[in-house]
């Protein structure tokens, strides 16, 4: 057990012959004690300190492992919302990929189809152009006919 200030003051000696001067040894007990209760003092002041720096530190502990926590929890949530876009733009990608197939089919059919009106527009064009010349040209056969002379009053021979 440690000596303490009052076991100090407290201590007594025995007399003996020839011994210390009395006066002089109290009072460097009474400067012992003094500085030994300086020394307890500050002694449970530095306790106190360090016992409010450990605290200190724990709670930055605290902090620190917090921070870490979150730092990979953002980091996973942000590695996870970033795969899940990769995945969500190849989506849109192969969707789109499709419905350009699928309007480039609809569009060859459609141009097929127009090819092949064309070409029908094409051949009733050229089978009422045929009608209409033998049309015209009966028509001007009938104008270069005789009947209109008969019709004029004209006779083949007056002319």
């Amino acid at each position: 057990m440690p000596l303490t200030p009052l076991d100090i003051h407290n201590k007594e000696f025995k007399r003996a012959f020839r011994g210390y001067d009395e006066d002089e040894v109290n009072e460097f007990l009474d400067q012992v004690i003094k500085d030994y209760e300086a020394l307890i003092r500050e002694n449970k002041e530095l306790m106190q300190q360090a016992q409010a720096l450990q605290e200190k530190l724990d709670h930055f502990a605290n902090i620190e492992e917090s921070l870490s926590k979150t730092i990979i929890v953002a980091q996973e949530a942000a590695d996870e919302v970033k795969t899940n876009s990769k995945k969500e733009a190849e989506l849109i990608i192969r969707e789109a990929q499709k419905n350009a197939d699928r309007i480039i089919n609809e569009s060859l059919v459609k141009s097929g189809k127009v090819a092949l009106e064309i070409e029908e527009l094409k051949k009733q064009a050229a089978v009422y152009r045929t009608r209409f010349r033998t049309l015209l040209e009966a028509q001007l056969e009938l104008l270069n006919g005789d009947s209109w002379d008969v019709l004029e009053g004209k006779t083949g021979t007056e002319e």
